[in-house]
């Protein structure tokens, strides 16, 4: 069950990680992300701090990783 846990947190932080233009706005938006949901899911599982960690350094990897084109969110709401 913890592995299947731990495995939705970093595919969900992954499927987040992709917020802003540059690497490093990318990273900190998936860590931050990451480290919600991780907190959220740790918390049910006995360990809020563990899950914020590994959700946190899980998104902002996936943040880091990807380029502006992988995710391709259409077109803003506000234009």
């Amino acid at each position: 069950m913890r592995k299947l846990m731990i495995a939705t947190l970093a595919l969900g932080s992954l499927g987040l990680a992709a917020c802003g233009q540059t690497t490093g706005d990318r990273a900190v938006s998936g860590g931050l992300l990451g480290a919600g949901g991780g907190a959220v899911i740790g918390s049910l599982s006995g360990n809020a701090g563990a899950g914020a960690l590994i959700g946190g350094a899980a998104g902002a990897a996936g943040g880091a990783l990807t380029s502006p084109g992988t995710v391709n969110l259409g077109r803003p709401a506000w234009r």
